[in-house]
């Protein structure tokens, strides 16, 4: 533990230990000089046309490796320097806090802020409580907001109870903005699964992040092909992966198993609860909604699907957003049903008139819609996502 003289607010840190930083920094340089060992140009050979596009695919599937290498070198360097900055607790409100919890039934020990930036802080404590009972880590959080007057809320990464055992918890400030969604999703005929699928992940950060992913086709395999895409994000995501570097990791998977026909789509939805903003990154996708009252706006990036090129380059498009505003998220089939390529002025004038509130109820009436608009056939999977945010 290392203390900072000379500020006020004694902020301190805390380090992953030596050896740990050490092993995590040998790692790093193994990637880095594997990757290195793929760092050439390409001089194709004399060989006839054929031979040469077989080098060229063969040398941007090592340009692809490259890339993960050093992206995983990076992790690790950043895991191996990260550090901890804390500021321990006042003594008065430290002392107040501890008895107060006390009374309670909870047991408190080093209470602490960690700070988030822009004002904001975090507590870090750990509690339990008296044999035989448990408390909720969200009614601890409660008290802990009463008792320092600042709305606090347990971190996604935080125990969801308070137990015997003694656990450490992180209650973070509550976001200036929250969020709900909504699905509704409708099978193409004759098929039992749906080619679609969707996952909604929440970080400790204040973010949330929604993503669509349409299989190519229909049925199991479109299933298990769009479902795969999820995994591999969500599991990336979690690892410390930027977005950017987690699509392009779940691309090069799909590009160099080389399956034909096999190019599902991935939207992302990327909420930051905090700043109330969005990053939208689309991958073949289709156009997504931004509701704001009765004006609606079409958002549209020509990508195409994964699998297709080696690398994929993904400008996200960054919507600052309002209280009451919707993003409407659809995959191909819904698009389809109204009416293909000009889908989305129709749609746009469908979702302005729509006056729900709750996202799944508006999911629901925009799925009745499609349907009609399709003449009741069901020609493709249809999926409807809607995420709605206000105001905390």
């Amino acid at each position: 533990m290392i203390r900072r003289k000379g500020e006020v607010k004694e902020l301190q840190t805390a380090q992953v230990s030596d050896l740990c930083r050490y092993r995590l920094l040998n790692y790093a340089d193994s990637f880095a000089e594997l990757a290195r060992g793929y760092d050439q140009e390409f001089e194709p050979g004399p060989s006839g046309r054929e031979a040469v596009l077989m080098e060229r695919r063969i040398w941007e599937s090592r340009q692809i490796i490259r890339g993960h290498l050093n992206e995983m070198s990076r992790i690790m360097t950043e895991a191996a320097s990260e550090v901890l900055k804390f500021r321990p607790m006042e003594g008065k409100k430290k002392k107040m806090l501890i008895q107060a919890l006390a009374e309670e039934g909870i047991h408190v020990e080093a209470p602490c802020y960690l700070p988030r930036g822009e004002e904001r802080q975090a507590i870090m404590l750990t509690m339990s409580t008296r044999a035989g009972t448990r408390i909720s880590a969200e009614d601890a959080a409660d008290m802990v907001s009463v008792l320092l007057d600042r709305r606090f809320v347990p971190s996604v990464d935080s125990p969801a109870m308070v137990e015997n055992m003694p656990q450490s918890f992180i209650l973070e400030e509550e976001a200036g903005f929250l969020v709900l969604t909504g699905f509704s999703r409708a099978v193409k005929e004759n098929e039992t699964v749906s080619g679609d699928n969707y996952a909604v992940l929440e970080s400790g950060k204040g973010r949330v992040t929604v993503m669509l992913s349409d299989g190519t086709g229909s049925g199991e395999k479109a299933g298990k092909d769009s479902e795969k895409v999820l995994d591999l994000m969500e599991k990336m995501l979690e690892a410390g992966y930027s977005t950017g570097a987690a699509v392009n990791m779940v691309n090069t998977m799909l590009f160099a198993a080389a399956e034909d026909g096999n190019y599902p789509t991935l939207d992302i939805c990327d909420i930051d609860l905090y700043q109330g903003s969005c990053r939208l990154r689309k991958v073949g996708g289709a156009v997504t909604f931004l509701k704001r009252a009765r004006e609606v706006e079409a958002i549209c990036v020509g990508n195409l699907p994964l699998g297709i090129f080696g690398q994929v380059e993904i400008e996200p498009v960054y919507k600052k957003l309002q209280d009451g505003d919707y993003l409407i998220m659809i995959s191909d089939g819904v698009a389809d049903a109204f009416g293909g390529e000009d889908y989305e002025h129709t749609m746009q004038s469908v979702i302005a008139g729509i006056q729900d509130h709750n996202p799944g109820e508006i999911a629901e009436r925009l799925l009745r819609i499609a349907l009609h608009a399709s003449g009741g056939k069901i020609s493709d999977d249809m999926t409807i996502g809607v995420v709605g945010i206000w105001k905390a």
